[in-house]
C-alpha cells in the first residue's frame, strides 16, 4: 500500500452464487458506516444494466492478463477458463485515502486470499443459503444464465459450502431481513473495535 495512505479495516463478504450477498452487501452500504464498495476487475463482458467502474472494471482477457504481468492485483484468480476476476491494489489505495474501510464482495477463494493478506484488520463473512435446492432455485429465478452454467455454480457452490468454517463469521440466509440485521451488528462492532 501508498505511504501516507489512512489504512483502514476490510469488511470482506463471500459466498455461493445465489446465496443472497449482494443483496446483504447493498442493505449494510445503506447505512451510515464509513465503508467504500471495492470494485472488483473481471475479464468477462458487460452483462445487461451494469457499467464500468461502478459494477467492475471490465478488463478484457487481455487486459486482465496485462494488469497481472504489471503485478497491478492485490488478489486475482481465474474462476472458470478464461474467465478471471480481481482485486487491484489502486482500488484499496483509493478507498483508503478518502478515510473510509473498504467493503469486499467476492467469491470465496479471493475471499480468503484477502482474508488471510489482510490479518486481524480484516472481517471475514460467509453467506449461507439454506441449502443447495435453495440455491438452485433462486439462481434460476434470477433468469440470467443457461441450465448449464447454473449446474456449474451449482457444483462450484457445494465446494464453497465446505469452506465456511474458514471465515471469522457465518451469516445463515433463511430470512434475509434477520441476516441483513445481523450483519450490520457484526460489522458495527468490527469497526468500533480498536487493533
Amino acid at each position: 500500500m501508498s505511504e501516507n495512505v489512512f489504512e483502514g479495516k476490510c469488511i470482506i463478504f463471500s459466498a455461493p452464487s445465489g446465496a443472497g450477498k449482494t443483496t446483504i452487501v447493498k442493505h449494510l452500504l445503506g447505512h451510515n458506516l464509513p465503508l467504500a464498495f471495492s470494485v472488483s476487475a473481471c475479464s468477462r463482458a458487460v452483462r445487461g444494466q451494469e457499467v464500468d467502474g461502478k459494477d467492475y472494471y471490465f478488463l478484457g482477457i487481455d487486459g486482465f492478463k496485462s494488469k497481472i504481468e504489471e503485478g497491478a492485483f492485490i488478489e486475482w484468480e481465474e474462476v472458470y477458463p478464461d474467465n478471471f476476476y480481481g482485486t487491484l491494489t489502486s482500488e484499496i489505495d483509493r478507498i483508503w485515502a478518502t478515510g473510509k474501510h473498504v467493503l469486499f464482495d467476492l467469491d470465496v477463494v479471493g475471499g480468503l486470499n484477502l482474508k488471510n493478506h489482510f490479518g486481524d484488520k480484516a472481517l471475514a463473512i460467509f453467506v449461507k443459503p439454506p441449502n443447495i435446492e435453495e440455491l438452485g432455485i433462486r439462481l434460476r429465478l434470477r433468469n440470467t444464465e443457461p441450465e448449464d452454467k447454473i449446474v456449474m455454480r451449482l457444483g462450484k457452490a457445494q465446494k464453497e459450502m465446505e469452506s465456511a468454517e474458514l471465515f471469522d463469521v457465518i451469516i445463515f440466509n433463511e430470512d434475509l431481513e434477520a441476516a441483513c440485521k445481523q450483519t450490520v451488528e457484526v460489522v458495527s462492532k468490527f469497526l468500533q473495535a480498536t487493533k
